[in-house]
């Protein structure tokens, strides 16, 4: 078995995984959502010192698989570095304790591997990733072989709508606030503008439409009408919009270079009115869509396990004295 540790961000999780089966035999995360919810966001520093609460206590339940384990798996990349170390110091202690190897895993490679939790691979396969800090077209043909197609130049799908709620004081995450607000809403009562609309470049931008949203917000609250309907409206607007932007820049891609296998991954492929505009889009290219469950779209150590035994079958182990963080991706 292999035991992996997620702790890239706010979201505690340990989950063991037989290596052979691909079996999923222990999964826990401890969400902090509610801690960082005061805040609008997540706090790096807070996040570190839950992380440091939580993750211990996750692996007291894991004891009785030691003896079973062959390795250790760890989220080194990317992240936020105070969280990151968390997980990773305590990889290297499990590590040197039994005797084992670490694999220090990608984590949004671990996003495109969720789909395949108790599941053999299906590659190539064309992937959007969408979280709180990617927004991606990527081409996996192999767990060695991805290419980034297109991404953000600045905010993420899934932070534009942190950011939104956090504008219209409606508390934190975002993803699944503005959603709920935005299916009451009219998605019609705000014409925002679609972002790199004359664009021809597979790439993404989501700052300008948060800034739209922004003066939209500023000018209720002037003249004293930003009341729930208000903000319904706006959440279905932008959300409908933000969609809009995402398919328009797949649409270009599909008709360039249409997948046999397309999916959702990360977070914000939570998000219905996404998954459904992709499923059309696939239909109309009789491309087979690939969706990981709910439960394992967001961060969590199921996916860095199951990609853990890719990397395990090809001896693709860190040493100790090497195993590092990295915040961003390259």
């Amino acid at each position: 078995m292999i035991l992996s540790i997620e702790s890239s961000c706010d979201d505690s999780s340990i989950a063991i995984t037989k290596i052979e089966t691909l079996e999923l035999i222990y999964h826990k995360k401890i969400s902090q959502e509610i801690d960082h919810s005061v805040y609008g966001g997540v706090v790096p520093e807070l996040a570190a010192r839950l992380h440091a609460e939580a993750l211990p206590k996750i692996l007291e339940e894991c004891k009785t698989y030691f003896k079973e384990l062959k390795a250790v798996a760890v989220t080194n990349a990317p992240g936020l570095s105070v969280t990151l170390q968390e997980g990773v110091m305590m990889a290297k202690a499990l590590a040197i304790s039994l005797g084992i190897p670490i694999i220090a895993v990608n984590h949004l490679k671990g996003h495109i591997y969720s789909c395949f939790i108790e599941k053999a691979t299906q590659f190539p396969m064309t992937v959007l990733l969408v979280s709180g800090g990617h927004t991606q077209i990527i081409e996996a043909n192999s767990l060695d072989d991805m290419k980034i197609i297109g991404q953000t130049s600045d905010d993420s799908f899934g932070e534009s709508f942190d950011k939104v709620a956090k504008m219209l004081h409606l508390g934190y995450p975002g993803g699944p606030i503005v959603q709920k607000y935005g299916q009451n809403g009219n998605d019609t009562a705000y014409d925002f503008p679609i972002p790199l609309r004359q664009s021809p470049n597979i790439e993404f931008s989501f700052s300008g439409l948060k800034n739209a949203v922004r003066v939209a917000i500023l000018e209720e609250e002037k003249n004293g009408t930003l009341s729930d309907e208000i903000k319904s409206n706006i959440c279905a607007s932008f959300e409908k919009t933000a969609v809009a932007h995402i398919m328009m820049k797949l649409k270009k891609y599909f008709k360039l270079y249409p997948p046999k296998r397309f999916a959702i991954v990360g977070g914000a492929s939570a998000n219905i009115r996404l998954r459904g505009e992709c499923e059309s889009l696939c239909k109309t290219y009789d491309c087979e869509m690939i969706l990981a469950p709910l439960q394992y779209c967001s961060d969590n150590a199921a996916m860095i396990g199951r990609i853990a035994i890719e990397q395990y079958c090809k001896n693709e182990f860190t040493l100790y004295s090497n195993l590092d963080i990295q915040t961003r991706i390259h």
